[in-house]
């Protein structure tokens, strides 16, 4: 059984950082993790992922709007991925939610098999 578990968010002022964390089990080291977010009123949207162990080339996406911003990371050895953000805008409010994929990494990487629940991130202005 498949379980992705989210924590980590919270109320952040602008310009400040939170460290998501998404734990996960019953997948292998050789999935796609990847972060998404959705905001109020809006589909969810990708933001970054991290290749599986087995993947060659590119090793991390991120979407543009975090670049230089955001870093996406894995620990192998706890089978968890986390999404460090810096340089919080009230624009990144949304409940950012973790995927996990069977497919290799892409720079889109719409193609989740799994999700968590998500946690919500508020940036305030």
């Amino acid at each position: 059984q498949v379980q992705l578990v989210e924590s980590g968010g919270g109320l952040v002022q602008a310009g400040g950082s939170l460290r998501l964390s998404c734990a996960a089990s019953g997948v292998t080291l050789s999935y796609t993790m990847g972060w998404f977010r959705q905001a109020p009123g809006k589909e969810r949207e990708f933001v970054a992922a991290a290749a599986g162990i087995f993947a060659t080339g590119t090793r991390t996406y991120y979407t543009d709007s975090v670049k230089g911003r955001f870093t996406i990371s894995r620990d192998n050895a706890k089978n968890a991925v986390y999404l460090q953000m810096n340089s919080l805008k009230p624009e990144d409010t949304a409940v950012y939610y973790c995927g996990a994929s069977r497919a290799p990494i892409s720079p889109s990487n719409n193609n989740m098999d799994y999700w968590g629940k998500g946690t919500l991130a508020t940036v305030s202005s």
